[in-house]
């Protein structure tokens, strides 16, 4: 009997609990998810430790809050997430190679057996390298540089000529317009004031009788 009742303890605790694996690399900032549903419970208790859960509480408590108290262990240890929101994951900054292993978080909801419980594996990796800027990089990048200064005197002659041609084209016109506006006038008007004068000579000279 009291095996059987001890069956069924170790199924109830295992209620609420998952594993989480997380990757982090050497220096940056990691973040381990542990969260609730603050519109349902309200502002619950939490602790963070290193290592699994034990039947209650949390084991090599790195931080907790308890009745509104926040303590942490170091300063390295942030919840960045927004507590009153439920957001309770654990940020480790400027993560080392002795941060990584087994963390575990537990939220105590209020009843028998309803803690929400989070194990999470942190695995620590080196960051990956940047691409470097190798010779090569350096030659195309200095090719763009100059290619782009000579497209643009190319565009300027261009609209240079662009505007010369236009200029020319006009004058031309003008030129053309105002021959061919004198070569239509018409000559009669030209002459009739000869005519006339010759007329009046031959008026003025008296005839002899």
């Amino acid at each position: 009997m009291r095996g059987l009742c001890c069956f069924f303890l170790l199924i109830l605790t295992q209620v609420s609990f998952s594993t989480v694996k997380v990757v982090g690399f050497f220096g940056d900032n990691v973040t381990l998810p542990c969260s609730y549903d603050t519109q349902i419970h309200g502002t619950l208790d939490f602790c963070w430790g290193r290592g699994k859960l034990p039947l209650s509480k949390c084991s090599n408590i790195i931080l907790s809050e308890q009745g509104g108290m926040l303590s942490r262990q170091f300063s390295r240890y942030q919840l960045l997430g927004g507590v009153k929101k439920g957001n309770v994951s654990l940020t480790i900054l400027n993560a080392q190679w002795d941060d990584a292993g087994k963390y575990s978080c537990r939220i105590e909801i209020p009843g028998w057996f309803n803690d929400q419980k989070f194990n999470i594996d942190l695995v620590i990796e080196e960051a990956p390298m940047q691409q470097p800027v190798t010779q090569e990089t350096r030659e195309i990048l200095t090719s763009m540089s100059e290619r782009i200064p000579t497209t643009m005197e190319k565009i300027l002659r261009l609209e240079d000529i662009g505007r010369m041609a236009a200029i020319f084209l006009v004058t031309t016109i003008i030129i053309l317009a105002y021959i061919f506006r004198r070569g239509c006038m018409p000559r009669g008007t030209l002459q009739h004031p000869n005519i006339s004068t010759d007329e009046n000579i031959y008026e003025s000279i008296p005839i002899p009788e």
